[in-house]
């Protein structure tokens, strides 16, 4: 006891004439790094506590966050539809620039082909009172769409080429052969009656040759995909793919300045029996 009491008056006297110092300052080092943990966790149990008053606040203002969220998003939705439509557009001004030989009525399409229905056919919102009658052709810049089979006052019907009922007369874009077009119901099309002797590879061009007057020539309906030459057949058959998308059409272009050509008032008549010469 008497030691401890001697050792106790030693450190107090030291520390007073300042011999302690140096041992002090280093036993402080851990002591502030705990002392900091602690008040550490005392300031976040704090705010822990008074974060629910803040809750109302924050939920308004995760609100607004959100309502301008949606109304960007919206924006954003228009802005890409205006993007859209520019771009189909400068696509249909830039090919009716290349063609100043004819006049153009552009339609948007208000109703797609359905593939259960008869015929294959596009709805158009343009009619009479636009110069639009039947047997116009229809395009885009990526080539033909059909022809226009009925029409009222405001809003048109054309009848695609992939349609069973279609026959077009074409030839191959290097080569001038000839044949005829027919519809499959589908984006294929079929390229029937071309000479044994016409070289057609794939990926050759195939445009409307002008022959029966039903539609102008040089108007690309698309590109050859097979070529099938059978034995002991007198004429080779070609498959064509379309360049359009029939299903995602949105605005197509209507040749207004061409108008089909009936070529019945040139067919020879039966002389009547018993008549003069």
């Amino acid at each position: 006891m008497g030691i401890c009491l001697l050792v106790c008056l030693a450190l107090i006297t030291a520390s007073q004439l300042g011999l302690l110092s140096p041992v002090t300052g280093i036993l402080s080092i851990p002591l502030n790094f705990i002392t900091g943990i602690f008040n550490r966790t005392t300031l976040e149990t704090v705010d822990a506590i008074e974060m629910p008053s803040d809750v109302p606040t924050l939920q308004r203002r995760v609100a607004d966050l959100e309502e301008a969220l949606a109304r960007y998003q919206s924006e954003l939705v228009e802005l890409r539809e205006v993007a859209n439509d520019y771009q189909r557009l400068s696509e249909l001004v830039n090919y009716t620039s290349q063609t100043q030989d004819q006049e153009y009525v552009a339609a948007d399409v208000i109703s797609n082909s359905d593939s259960n229905a008869p015929l294959q056919t596009i709805s158009l919102n343009r009619g009479t009172r636009d110069g639009i009658e039947i047997g116009m052709p229809v395009i885009t810049q990526l080539g033909l769409v059909g022809r226009i089979s009925d029409v009222t006052a405001n809003a048109s019907r054309v009848l695609l080429i992939t349609d069973v009922s279609s026959a077009i007369s074409a030839r191959l874009q290097t080569t001038r052969d000839e044949g005829s077009i027919v519809g499959q119901a589908t984006n294929d099309l079929l390229m029937e009656f071309i000479p044994l002797n016409a070289s057609v590879q794939e990926g050759d061009i195939v445009i409307s040759s002008g022959l029966g007057g039903n539609l102008p020539a040089g108007l690309v309906i698309g590109q050859v995909t097979n070529v099938q030459q059978r034995e002991f057949e007198l004429f080779q058959n070609a498959t064509i793919r379309s360049l359009n998308n029939f299903a995602t059409l949105e605005t197509v272009l209507v040749i207004t300045s061409f108008q089909p050509v009936d070529l019945s008032v040139f067919q020879s008549t039966p002389v009547a029996a018993g008549s003069g010469s």
